[in-house]
């Protein structure tokens, strides 16, 4: 006699098969507590805070670890940090070009941010007199006390601008540099404006010196700042391996992006002394399509649908 037994047997374990098919397998242990680098830049400052809302959210656990970029890479090179959101191209690919070329680092795909700007800038009221473009600069030597003021020292951007003023580029052979961190050069540039002594600063979109101050950016840099006027993207980078070992967190991290104009909103907040992960959460809950986009293809630390998490909604 044939019995149906065996058969019924083998198609519940089809089903329990297929039932586990449909659910996502947890993010490896070592995985939850993520090290994201951060440098003392506004925007930096943001998108980190957003990320690990974010990360939160879905079970994870985050810290900041906060340095120079130099030893930011490097603590991914030991693998004591795990992404950082803030690396500037090209004001800054000198810096993580030998991280890269050595297999410590990984850039993402694409950036998290494709609209920026960085290059020198002066208070339109200045343009206005006749410094519109490199060039211009040694015409107004002394009005600008041979000074042109940088960002923190060691970026890239600040060693294009030395090695412009040792070569006598655009005739600058007799200015000095001032390097400072973003804060300390804001401030000397917001004096000189509400002055109007003359000044010329690296300035940079995003960010909301844009809309606190009538700025104009230079032209004319002959390749100095980069191609198109020193048009700027912003990418994340992880440490090598981390795509592999922990596929749903870096899933997260090469989906999250915005926009120049995003970014300059929670500034605006952040400047005005918000706290930053005020300011995400604030954030994420205005713009719930975009936070659903970040989310595609990624489940929480343990597996579980993802939106519902995030958006602080019921699942």
């Amino acid at each position: 006699m044939i019995t149906t037994k065996p058969f019924k047997s083998l198609m519940g374990c089809a089903a329990l098969i297929l039932a586990a098919g449909n659910v996502q397998a947890a993010e490896p242990a070592q995985c939850k507590n993520i090290s994201i680098g951060l440098m003392s830049w506004t925007d930096v400052i943001a998108t980190t805070a957003v990320t690990r809302t974010v990360l939160e959210r879905l079970g994870y656990t985050s810290k900041e670890t906060i340095a120079a970029q130099q030893m930011i890479y490097s603590g991914m090179r030991n693998k004591q940090v795990d992404a950082f959101m803030g690396h500037w191209s090209p004001s800054s690919n000198a810096i993580v070009g030998p991280f890269v070329d050595k297999g410590d680092v990984q850039i993402m795909p694409t950036p998290n941010m494709a609209d920026g700007q960085m290059t020198l800038a002066v208070p339109t009221w200045l343009a206005d007199k006749g410094l519109k473009t490199f060039a211009d600069i040694s015409r107004f030597e002394d009005e600008l006390d041979g000074r042109i003021y940088g960002i923190d020292p060691g970026t890239n951007i600040n060693k294009r601008l030395q090695q412009a003023i040792s070569d006598n580029r655009f005739g600058l052979k007799n200015f000095k540099l001032i390097e400072s961190g973003e804060a300390g050069m804001l401030a000397a540039v917001k004096r000189a404006n509400q002055r109007k002594d003359a000044i010329v600063f690296i300035g940079w979109k995003p960010h909301p010196m844009n809309i606190d101050m009538d700025l104009t950016y230079l032209t004319g840099s002959d390749g100095l700042m980069g191609p198109e006027e020193g048009k700027a993207t912003v990418w994340t980078v992880t440490r090598s391996g981390y795509a592999d070992e922990c596929p749903n967190a870096y899933k997260l991290l090469s989906n999250i992006h915005f926009t120049a104009e995003q970014e300059a909103e929670m500034m605006v907040k952040l400047l005005k002394r918000g706290q930053p992960m005020d300011v995400a959460k604030t954030f994420i809950d205005e713009h719930p399509e975009l936070v659903k986009s970040w989310l595609a293809g990624v489940t929480s630390f343990a597996g579980d649908e993802s939106l519902s998490l995030v958006m602080n909604e019921a699942p």
